[in-house]
């Protein structure tokens, strides 16, 4: 590819990815650091008034932010990744490499999916959760260099975020609003445990996320030989910041003035 159309093509796409990036994380924070608490103290009145109004419309910006952050996170990868030969494999083509990532990437969601349809225990699920991202990573590593394995980790999780929008959260999100509006059944205790436990988990995983985002400006991180355990240490480091903060949301701080 011609540097200059690849060059206008990174700057096109990299504002895209931050702009909707920014939107859709937002909201993901906003929805579980403080609307969750708001939530807390509505009674039945307040529910009818507040959510048919406030939900619709938050999730809107909010599932479309996810869907162009993933788009344009696609399509920067082969910008700078494909085309731009930057996967530092020894092995095999920037194609052939970043290709087989992503077919990792979309068979990691459908793992998580179900493991976490069945898990019945939250810190098991957790710690299988880890482990199962560190052999990702690692095998990552076998065909790839290390800045490619914090942006494809990075990957990893926003595809996993992005698939929980629009497969878990937005469809139990809707019978949850038609229920509270009457123009639907209301939903069974199942559908909002998912979409709340799919919200954390998104939480959780964007804290590491916008590490392995930006990492590119950090070679002496990426490049290490042990890059990918780097980026393990980073996972654990993320979630208890999202711990802290979860915590920090429930006490009574937040709410003064």
């Amino acid at each position: 590819m011609d540097s200059n159309v690849n060059e206008w093509l990174n700057l096109v796409f990299r504002w895209i990815h931050v702009l909707a990036g920014v939107m859709w994380i937002g909201h993901l924070w906003f929805f579980n650091f403080v609307n969750g608490q708001v939530a807390k103290t509505y009674d039945a009145d307040s529910k009818k008034k507040v959510v048919p109004e406030l939900m619709p419309r938050a999730l809107y910006w909010f599932r479309w932010g996810a869907a162009y952050t993933w788009i344009t996170g696609v399509l920067l990868l082969w910008v700078v990744y494909w085309a731009g030969n930057a996967m530092g494999s020894e092995r095999m083509s920037s194609y052939a490499s970043g290709g087989i990532a992503v077919l990792v990437v979309l068979v990691c969601f459908g793992i998580y999916d179900v493991l976490w349809k069945g898990m019945k225990n939250e810190t098991t699920g957790n710690i299988i959760s880890l482990l199962l991202f560190a052999v990702v990573v690692f095998v990552f590593h076998l065909f790839m260099g290390g800045r490619a394995v914090f942006i494809y980790a990075g990957a990893l999780f926003g595809t996993i975020m992005a698939a929980n929008v629009w497969m878990r959260i937005w469809p139990n999100q809707r019978k949850i609003i038609a229920g509270v509006k009457g123009t639907g059944p209301a939903p069974e205790a199942s559908v909002p445990a998912v979409a709340t436990l799919r919200s954390k988990h998104n939480t959780y995983m964007s804290i590491p996320l916008i590490l392995f985002m930006i990492s590119n400006h950090f070679p002496t991180v990426y490049g290490s030989d042990m890059a990918w355990l780097i980026a393990v240490v980073f996972v654990i480091v993320g979630w208890g910041i999202a711990k802290f903060l979860y915590g920090k949301a429930a006490t009574p701080a937040p709410a003064r003035f």
